[in-house]
Parts: structure tokens; sequence; C-alpha cells
């Protein structure tokens, strides 16, 4: 078993200058080996950031490299199949960045290949170990809230005009729903499992809207006794963005803000730095409980964060044999399935069994 296992990223964009490269530099046992950028640019060049990183132009060439143990694919959707795939089957270990793949049939597929050749197959959900979702998390193993009937998970922002890149444009395992939607589906699905019936309200907030981009949603989650609300907005002027609302026999809970470590990370900052993705007082969420005869509502403090880096920590012990990958494909792969039925009710107007 190696002391170090050598990292082949393919894709130089956001996802992979803040969300992955970071978390990576600080877990000793992974070395970044290689880098994929097809196009670099003045000021946007791998080669001259990591000056001692082999540079590949494309996946396909540095997935033959036989030095590559693990294989992230920090690519457009679209292309997640087909690069995981071709790594699976070249005896790489796979991290897959969400939406997992455009189609649930595609994702069961890799899931059946990554088991066939014995490789490690995870999906990059991190928004599980944001702190509001953990803090919420132990708040339902606790009781604290009693029976849940109602949960609301919002990533809603204030961006009436249609911004650049990729992620505006409609394509395979694009819009809304695939993109902030599989978070939020995410961390339902996780908690509470699958759902019995799903209603969505898939389209676009925007007046001016050339491409018909899915900038918005509203997905509806039914279970026996409790109904999981999921929504992304683009045409939400708050100076504090709702994040959950989950109403419970004994209590309810109401938190605003996101988690800061996206932002942290954006800066330079790294989990092992000081008061890395402790959340400030001034963003605790909100208890409401019963006192006596009436309610009362007081700040609930937000636990102490496992950070982000918790999800390499946990891969890099499941690559040597001491444990489960961090997110099973399975989950995620439900999750598109969700998507799916989601989008077929906005088309079709009506609630569909899952």
């Amino acid at each position: 078993m190696p002391s170090q296992y050598n990292v082949g990223v393919i894709g130089y964009g956001m996802s992979a200058k803040v969300f992955h490269l970071p978390l990576i530099s600080v877990v000793p046992e992974l070395k970044l080996y290689s880098i994929v950028q097809r196009s670099p640019k003045p000021g946007d060049d791998a080669e001259k950031d990591y000056p001692d990183v082999k540079i590949y132009r494309s996946g396909e060439e540095m997935i033959q490299d036989e030095v590559v143990d693990v294989v992230l694919v920090l690519t457009t959707p679209g292309t997640h199949y087909d690069l995981s795939k071709l790594a699976l089957e070249s005896g790489k270990h796979v991290v897959v960045e969400k939406p997992f793949t455009p189609t649930s049939k595609e994702a069961h597929e890799l899931i059946a290949i990554a088991k066939k050749h014995q490789r490690l197959l995870t999906v990059y959900q991190n928004r599980r170990w944001d702190v509001d979702f953990l803090t919420l998390s132990e708040m339902i193993r606790n009781k604290t809230l009693g029976r849940i009937v109602e949960f609301e998970t919002h990533f809603d922002r204030y961006r009436p005009e249609v911004g650049t890149g990729w992620k505006t444009k409609p394509s395979p395992g694009g819009g809304v729903v695939y993109d902030l939607g599989t978070h939020l589906m995410d961390q339902v699905v996780f908690t509470f499992g699958m759902p019995t019936k799903i209603t969505g309200f898939i389209g676009s907030q925007r007046e001016h809207n050339p491409d018909g981009f899915e900038d918005s949603c509203t997905v509806l989650l039914h279970y026996d006794g409790m109904l999981a609300t999921v929504k992304a907005s683009v045409i939400s002027l708050e100076t504090a963005q709702l994040r959950y609302w989950v109403r419970g026999q004994k209590g309810s809970y109401k938190k605003y803000f996101l988690d800061g470590q996206e932002d942290e990370l954006k800066r330079g900052r790294k989990p092992g730095d000081p008061e890395f993705g402790v959340e400030p007082k001034e963003r605790y969420g909100m208890l409401t409980t019963m006192e006596g005869e009436a309610p009362s509502t007081n700040a609930y403090a937000t636990v102490k964060p496992l950070t982000y880096g918790a999800f390499y920590t946990q891969f890099t012990k499941a690559l040597k044999g001491e444990g489960e990958v961090p997110v099973d494909p399975e989950v995620p792969a439900e999750v598109i399935r969700l998507v799916e039925l989601a989008r077929q009710s906005s088309r079709e107007g009506k609630t569909l069994s899952v």
C-alpha cells in the first residue's frame, strides 16, 4: 500500500481551484501529480500556478498515465460519465464533482463499473459538511424538534441578470436543479431517505432569458407525515437569505446565511487554519420551543465544523481500506433520479410517484 496516492485532476475551473486543490494540499497521503487544463490563458495557467505538477491537455491522455492512482473529474456535467467510465476501466479510483451525471442510468452504470473493477467511486457532495447542516443533523438525532412535519432548505440569491459561463447556458446536466438542487436534495435524502412522491416547479424567474435556461426551482418531496421543500431562486432580494426552516412538534428552527467555508476558501484559507469554518455567533440559527404556556425563541449555537476537508480525509481512509468512501454514490444516483422526476413533474404539471 503506497504512503502517498498520486492524484490527477481533470479540469481547472473554480471547482478545482476553490473546492478541491486546497483540500488535497492538507491531506499528507494525497499528492497532486497532474492537472488537465485544455486551454490556459494569461492569468489562468495551471502550469504557472503549479510548476512542479505534470500538465496535460486532455483527460483521456492523463488517465492513461500509469502513475495516476486517483482521478478527480471536475469538468462540465455532460462529460462526467465518459471520463469517469474511462478512468474506472483504466484502474483508477474516481471522485466526481456534483451533479454526478446528467441521467440516473449513467450514474448507476458507473457504480456497476466501479464494482466490477474494484475501484472506489464517490461524489463530491460537500454540503453534507456545512456547519448549519451538521447542526441541524445533531438536532434531528437528539429529537430537539420532535416529530418533523416540514423541512425547508433554500439556496436563494438575487441575480436578476443572466451571467456568463457554461453554468448559465442550457446543457446536459445543467440548470439550477442540477447545480444547486442536487446539493439540497442530497441533504434531504441523506437525512430522511427517498420520498414517496415528488412535485416539481422548474423554470426561469428572470425577465430576460433568451436561452430558456432553468434558473430557479421549487421541488416538493412528499414523505409519510412530512413535506420537504427544496428551493433555489435567483429573484430573492433580502438582506439575509433564508437557509433552513424546519418545523417539528416540539420546536421550530430557522436559519439564515450560507455556510462560510466557500468564501474562506476563495480568500485562500484552508482547513487547519485558525477558526476555519467556525460560524460567528451573529449567524446562529434560532430555535423556538414552548416554555410553559408560551413559545420562546433563542439562538442555537452552531456545532464545531468538521470542514470540507473531512471529505478527503475519509476518502484517504477508504483508499487504505480503513472505511467507506465519504459519499456512497448510490445516494447521489438516486438524487439524479429525483431531478429527472422533478423536471418531468414540472413539464406535466402533476405530482409523480417515486
